[in-house]
């Protein structure tokens, strides 16, 4: 089911309607929760059902096995590893069987070698990507001892399927998700207010800007004799396609679930306003590079054993970052683009002085010079790696680049220049409002503390999504 279809819009008020009316009855207000989640995702393909449901038994019993005989006993690992292998098993088999198997068999085949592997072809179950990794976070932090194991399978599927962010995230933690699915929530008219205006807002960014990019992208790339003009238009209009699609389905998530009185982790702050590469990853989905941090990264060593170890560490989670976005080398060579760049940074020292992931920008209206070349370059550089994310294969990506480096002549891009025109009004109104928690969170203050201000601009944004937005869409995020 698409947050952007009309079934949406039957489906969360009557799913609203009937969590509230349970609300005095805490397990049966849960229940609503773990229904509506499987509905929300049997919507797609029912047959993928017993996947979730599955990979949520496993996790459940293998954290209440570590409970029960200790973290520190062999039976407790044995089921760590277990519910690890099994969420690995479950990507593996699903997402990159078909690639390796294909990858190899063609390595094997330049060596005058042959291997008939078998492919299956096996269709992608959507959201796989991040309820997994939701399960294996929680299975390591019991078994580490940072998060006590959950004893109610209830609450515990509705940490698993919450359907505001079960396809495509947040990645919540346990630690944070799962209390507040086991006491009583309670609607808060001033978040449910806040949610509305999140989603609305998410909605503008998907609607409006995404899928009108979409177009002229798909256009520009389906072209094989596309100039560096258009490429360059191409690459402009993706960065802000990918950015308006995932951090709008991210607005739309967080609204939606503030309307059932509970809070996801922020996942993106206006990372095109970034003064470097270092600074763009701590903004941009913020919830899947904490977690490689957290269960990759540091696991690995960190930065405790020197630069080198500290860059190799880096380096493979950019690699295991790129891969996890799909089953492509493409996504691979992306992810080693974003570590050159990021690398000579923390051998500069810069990396670690980046600020904190909702770190306001510059006070000031206006950038200085250096702020805005660096923000330019920081972008230039992005969009450059979104042509590797984009492209079909790496050397097409790598054809692509070369083009828009040397072939450029100077002609109104394809799409024209007006197409740029949403992108141009969604950065003045970030960058403007980039204080605020997002920007239709109004002070109370000069003109928006009149209500009849705040309607009228609700409701020209409604306007513009439904009579200017692009043609409705997926969330390019579903595919990972």
């Amino acid at each position: 089911m698409l947050f952007n279809s009309y079934a949406f819009l039957l489906f969360l008020p009557l799913a609203l309607l009937l969590y509230w009316s349970t609300q005095r009855w805490l397990r049966l207000q849960t229940v609503v929760l773990v229904a509506t989640g499987y509905l929300f995702y049997g919507w797609w393909d029912m047959r993928f059902l017993w996947l979730i449901i599955g990979m949520t038994l496993i996790g459940y019993g293998c954290g209440c096995g570590i409970a029960h005989w200790g973290r520190t006993s062999q039976k407790a690992q044995f089921l760590c590893t277990l519910c690890v292998v099994s969420c690995l098993a479950l990507l593996g088999i699903f997402k990159y069987y078909d690639f390796f198997a294909q990858s190899l068999s063609e390595a094997l085949g330049q060596m005058g070698l042959s291997l008939h592997l078998p492919f299956y072809h096996l269709i992608l179950p959507v959201g796989i990507s991040f309820y997994t990794f939701q399960i294996l976070s929680y299975a390591l932090d019991v078994k580490r001892g940072t998060l006590p194991a959950c004893k109610d399978l209830t609450s515990f599927a509705a940490f698993v399927c919450f359907f505001p962010q079960l396809v495509a995230g947040p990645i919540e933690r346990a630690n944070h998700l799962l209390p507040q699915m086991q006491h009583r929530r309670a609607l808060c008219y001033a978040d449910a207010v806040d949610g509305m205006r999140l989603i609305l807002w998410g909605f503008f960014k998907k609607m409006l800007i995404a899928d009108r990019c979409a177009p002229i992208v798909q256009a520009i790339y389906a072209n094989p004799q596309a100039d560096g003009t258009d490429l360059w238009m191409a690459a402009v209009l993706f960065a802000f396609q990918i950015y308006g699609d995932f951090s709008g389905y991210s607005d739309i998530a967080i609204g939606t679930a503030r309307l059932f009185g509970i809070r996801l982790t922020t996942n993106f702050s206006l990372p095109y306003f970034s003064a470097d590469i270092a600074t763009f990853w701590r903004r941009w989905h913020i919830t899947l590079m904490t977690w490689f941090k957290d269960y990759l990264y540091i696991p690995l060593g960190g930065s405790r054993r020197g630069k080198i170890r500290q860059a190799l560490n880096i380096s493979l989670v950019f690699l295991v970052s790129g891969l996890w976005h799909g089953a492509n080398w493409t996504f691979v060579a992306w992810g080693a683009y974003q570590a050159l760049w990021f690398l000579p940074l923390l051998f500069l020292r810069k990396s670690s002085s980046s600020p904190s992931p909702t770190a306001p920008c510059p006070a000031s209206m206006l950038p200085t010079l250096r702020a805005s070349l660096q923000m330019g370059l920081t972008f230039l550089i992005v969009c450059i790696g979104w042509v590797f994310f984009r492209s079909e294969t790496v050397g097409s990506a790598f054809t692509r680049i070369v083009r828009m480096l040397t072939d450029l002549s100077f002609h109104t891009p394809y799409g024209g220049l007006s197409s740029l025109l949403p992108v141009v009004c969604l950065v003045l109104i970030e960058w403007t409002t980039r204080h605020r928690k997002h920007p239709l969170d109004f002070p109370a203050t000069g003109l928006f503390r009149y209500r009849a201000v705040r309607w009228s601009l609700y409701y020209l944004l409604l306007f513009l999504i439904l009579y200017a937005g692009g043609q409705q869409s997926a969330f390019i995020y579903f595919q990972f």
